[in-house]
């Protein structure tokens, strides 16, 4: 797979993609599954819903919303990475509401009012500034009115100002994309492209935040 981000870190292939999932939870001391399982269960899932992912990966998160949806709902993943693509076809396997595509979210996606809601999880951080107002664009135009987006990723913080232990851990696993990130007012973004409403859940002391904005119904 092309890697149109050398520096960033969410797009993986070969190895970490096959084995993401493992390697995230060995990095996370396990904390990861019984972390992501909380932040889902904030986000409000409707039974019916029509639910977007972006850099849906290997499908663990898409399967753990599935629970939540009825016949009626539906989850997209989108993808590029054509191992987890594979991933999330086989771990959603027995949910047939549940589909991966593969495109770059990056790029204007064909998704015009169709969504309830529009998940991300820790991937708008390992995109570069310009990129990100795209996805967040694509994000507004997928989503119905008063649809709403949610974006799960670290919250904003000062580098400096942290433990010692918590910056060479950062520093170590980071992309240069994610030093910028936290240095940005994410929610001015997004009210520049037309979202409002906002809510925030903060988890490990603040360091990640699960963010709520809603697309007006005057849009």
């Amino acid at each position: 797979m092309k890697r149109f981000y050398p520096e960033s870190k969410v797009e993986t292939t070969g190895f970490i993609a096959r084995h993401y999932d493992i390697l995230l939870d060995i990095a996370t001391l396990g904390k990861y599954l019984p972390f992501i399982k909380k932040a889902i269960s904030m986000a409000k899932i409707e039974p019916g819903d029509k639910i977007l992912d972006l850099g849906a990966g290997t499908g663990r998160n898409a399967c753990l919303i599935e629970k939540y949806l009825s016949d009626k709902g539906l989850i997209i993943g989108v993808d590029i990475c054509e191992d987890m693509i594979a991933r999330f076809g086989r771990r959603c396997a027995d949910f047939p509401n549940a589909r991966v595509t593969n495109m770059r979210i990056d790029q204007p996606l064909p998704y015009k009012d169709e969504f309830n809601k529009v998940f991300i999880s820790f991937v708008l951080h390992g995109f570069p500034q310009n990129a990100r107002k795209v996805i967040i664009e694509n994000a507004f135009n997928a989503l119905k009115k008063h649809g709403q987006f949610l974006i799960l990723d670290y919250n904003e913080f000062s580098l400096p100002d942290i433990p010692f232990y918590l910056r060479f851990a950062f520093r170590l696993m980071e992309c240069p994309y994610a030093f910028d990130f936290i240095e940005k007012d994410l929610k001015k973004l997004l009210a520049d492209s037309g979202f409002t409403n906002f809510q925030e859940h903060f988890f490990f002391t603040g360091f990640v935040r699960l963010l709520r904005a809603v697309k007006p119904i005057k849009s």
